[in-house]
């Protein structure tokens, strides 16, 4: 299916926000996540399920002060 993932588009055989994080190589960070413009918590990404066109945003937490 097509997403945007973080602005740019891909094409991934997903079902659940917590397949994208793991395929694309953020299983094991701590990251927020988005979907639509809308917060998707840690424990939820399981059973969010993705559409063909969703725009995913996975963002690390800075340090810094």
């Amino acid at each position: 299916m097509k997403l945007l993932l973080n602005g740019a588009l891909i094409d991934a055989q997903v079902a659940t926000l917590a397949d994208l994080i793991e395929i694309e190589g953020f299983g094991g960070a701590k990251v927020a996540t988005a979907v639509n413009g809308t917060f998707i918590p840690a424990l939820a990404r399981v059973d969010h399920i993705l559409s063909v066109g969703d725009a995913v945003e996975v963002l690390a937490p800075m340090q810094g002060g």
